[in-house]
């Protein structure tokens, strides 16, 4: 048998675990369940880290202050040391509403300590200013919240007694390159945190989005607070990782109530939002970075070139090309499968799905940059800052 043959059965074996043993992790539904409300209302406060944000505020917070939770409500809103007048825009967004639960504040983050990230620092002087409320839900300043959805959280946390519920927020899909980008970036996240894996108790997968987080506030303390997770450049699978760690209940589904504002028009965005956490999540290893890649390229370039390359050699009568032809068809058959259901969530052609594997490489090109980036002290760069390998590993995260 060729190599090529023995790589084709290799991947055909690992889409043949993916798409049956993995955790359904294509499945996009159903999200939420409906729950009964609770007896008594619980307290929430939510804390929006805003790091020059002061575009995307007008379209995001006004849909949080709107929420109509039957519950105390609060929002601040932490200004992570902007130069745009992010805090500005925030208290004219809340203007006429009192301070405390029922309103709006916008504190300062202040000087960042040594050894924290600027994302989980700005989210704990938010929890600092929040009080002593049952719940905090952590969300991003670009993300809208459909009507309902505070309570919509609540209602599941407290009917399942979870203590974190989590919400993947949809990405723009408006130009070109979101369009290919985008749904492959959920669907892989996806496939390394299968979200029912993440749901089910006693699993060891733990993750959370980033985006919209409803954590039982003393879970969080009995777990280690935010400074748990300091220096975590990923800092939803961080804080998902230490709930679980610690036996809190967790979930994570897939929301079309949850909805990011933030545009990604040319692929050149795109790539450095990817590339500035892609090692970090690869621990900065060298070794994890080419197995990797090399796992890449054997699950979603080895079908197309065995399928292509192997139906090739049947046409011109070579019989040693019927089985990566036959393997490498079916596993990119499968591939294309199980992409399907992201891209119907995204509301695009299922058309898109065999071109997967291009999408692939590009994600494996990213990676290699994020490793390149690190390397020359830029790693981890957002908004005028950059994080050391030495200050993301103070947490071992």
């Amino acid at each position: 048998m060729s190599v090529l043959g023995v790589l084709a059965l290799a991947a055909l074996a690992g889409w043949l675990y993916l798409a049956l043993g993995h955790g359904g992790f294509w499945r996009t539904g159903p999200g939420l369940p409906e729950c009964a409300d609770p007896p008594g209302w619980p307290p929430v406060v939510a804390v929006v880290p805003a790091r020059d944000e002061a575009a995307v505020l007008p379209e995001t917070l006004p849909t949080l202050l709107a929420q109509e939770y039957p519950g105390p409500l609060a929002v601040i809103v932490v200004d992570d040391g902007s130069a745009d007048g992010t805090a500005d825009v925030a208290a004219r967004l809340g203007g006429g509403l009192p301070d405390g639960l029922g309103g709006l504040r916008v504190v300062q983050a202040g000087e960042r300590p040594p050894g924290w990230a600027g994302k989980v620092w700005a989210m704990s002087r938010g929890v600092e200013a929040a009080g002593e409320p049952e719940y905090l839900l952590f969300t991003d300043a670009d993300i809208a919240c459909a009507p309902g959805t505070v309570t919509r959280l609540v209602r599941v946390a407290t009917a399942e007694r979870r203590d974190l519920v989590s919400q993947m927020a949809t990405l723009s899909t408006h130009t070109r390159w979101e369009r290919l980008i985008v749904p492959a970036f959920v669907y892989f996240f996806a496939q390394l945190y299968p979200f029912r894996r993440v749901t089910r108790d006693g699993a060891r997968t733990a993750a959370a989005a980033g985006g919209c987080m409803l954590v039982r506030r003393a879970a969080l303390a009995r777990a280690g607070g935010l400074a748990a997770i300091r220096g975590a450049l990923i800092d939803d699978v961080a804080l998902g990782r230490l709930l679980k760690r610690a036996g809190g209940r967790c979930r994570l589904d897939l929301s079309r109530d949850v909805v990011s504002r933030r545009p990604y028009p040319r692929l050149a965005d795109l790539w450095t939002m990817i590339a500035r956490s892609a090692y970090h999540q690869l621990r900065y290893s060298p070794v994890l970075l080419a197995g990797t890649v090399a796992a890449l390229l054997l699950i979603y370039v080895v079908p197309p070139v065995a399928a292509v390359t192997g139906g090739a050699g049947l046409a011109l009568g070579a019989r040693h090309a019927a089985v990566p032809a036959a393997a490498g068809l079916l596993a990119w058959t499968i591939m294309a499968a199980t992409y399907v259901p992201m891209l119907r969530f995204y509301r695009l052609s299922p058309l898109r799905a065999p071109a997967l594997p291009l999408v692939a490489l590009m994600y494996a090109a990213m990676t290699v940059d994020s490793a390149r980036r690190h390397r020359a002290g830029r790693g981890g760069a957002w908004k005028g800052r950059t994080v050391t390998p030495r200050e993301s590993r103070t947490t071992g995260s």
